[in-house]
């Protein structure tokens, strides 16, 4: 994901501390905590730090020793997705291939991700381009300096790394993936969400059906609770000092991603943050925050960072041409719309 400044590492640990003392109650440090509820059935929470966030599970088992096992396999296969797919990692899948244009062995996780990239980036019409690294790299050295991006300094330096920015860049070509001269990666977009989806996929393998999988805000809900109870799952406010009623998701079974301009801001305005859209170089205008439920979180994941890009309008077509996929879109100004079939 090549490395981060220490900057960003300290932002990063402050975030995850934080989110540790919100996420305390469901076990922290990857100790597992149990309980029973009121149907009898085993509860098993977990909390672990790990994607530049706070992973957290809960299963419901009638077996303890089988929840504890699965939790801790499911933490295992997670971190070493993350160790394969990030950009932060020089030996991983992407920071090899960004370090020397070529990966001539690309596992299937990865070689999944980049496809589904595509798909979305052609239906998207490129505003989600895996290939944005470049641009991303110079707001984060342009941070907190709004002045210097919208000025003529700036915005040279914008279209610069816009041209080594194109989806249609990266080849992959049997197993071995190659990208065009000076491109790079990042997969932030759409990775945490295929993490999640595999994390669900372990838990199911050692036999839990009821279960919850999240990291920081890309989660799968399959099973529903004990006694036919949904999942409840709410949307967050992206001005939480302004008051904002938002609806609650109930669903047995689906997965969630929200992307917002508060996750990482580059300008205090929250007109400058990480969602760029890589056809402009700049951040949209329109939308504060987009929530997407989809069947798969690495789908919602990707497709709610290009909503993001698009605006509501254009969202909410890109949407309709992915089966069961729906969308909840704040504007800048908390003004709130949504897909017909949008679960609420």
């Amino acid at each position: 994901m090549a490395s981060s400044s220490k900057k960003e590492r300290g932002v990063k640990r402050r975030q995850v501390l934080q989110l540790f003392a919100l996420a305390g109650a469901a076990g922290v440090l990857g100790v597992p905590l149990f309980g029973c509820d009121e149907a009898g059935m085993r509860v098993a929470r977990r909390s672990q730090a790990m994607l530049g966030t706070v992973v957290n599970l809960t299963v419901y088992s009638r077996d303890r020793e089988q929840a504890e096992a699965a939790v801790t396999a499911t933490l295992a296969r997670m971190a070493e997705l993350e160790g394969r797919l990030s950009r932060f990692r020089g030996e991983s899948e992407v920071g090899i291939l960004n370090r020397t244009g070529t990966l001539e062995a690309a596992g299937d996780d990865l070689q999944d991700l980049l496809q589904l990239a595509r798909r979305v980036s052609e239906a998207s019409a490129g505003a989600f381009d895996v290939t944005m690294l470049p641009l991303l790299e110079l707001y984060h050295r342009l941070a907190d300096q709004p002045a210097v991006i919208a000025g003529e300094e700036g915005r040279a330096a914008i279209a610069a790394a816009r041209r080594q920015v194109d989806f249609r860049g990266v080849r992959l070509e049997g197993g071995r993936v190659s990208l065009a001269s000076g491109m790079a990666i990042t997969l932030d977009g759409i990775a945490k969400g295929h993490i999640v989806d595999q994390g669900a996929a372990t838990l199911a393998a050692h036999g839990c059906r009821q279960i919850y999988v999240e990291a920081g805000g890309d989660l799968l809900v399959k099973g529903g609770k004990p006694g036919r109870k949904p999942w409840r799952i709410g949307i967050r406010n992206p001005r939480p000092q302004i008051a904002l009623p938002l609806p609650v998701i109930s669903s047995d079974s689906l997965a969630v991603a929200t992307s917002g301009d508060y996750y990482q801001p580059f300008s205090p305005d929250f007109r400058h943050h990480h969602i760029i859209d890589p056809r402009t170089g700049f951040s949209s205008p329109e939308l504060a925050a987009v929530t997407v439920t989809a069947p798969t979180a690495a789908l919602a994941d990707a497709l709610a960072t290009a909503s993001l890009a698009l605006g509501a309008k254009q969202a909410a077509d890109l949407l309709a041409a992915f089966p069961g996929c729906e969308g909840y879109f704040v504007s800048k100004e908390l003004s709130v719309s949504q897909t017909a079939g949008f679960p609420v």
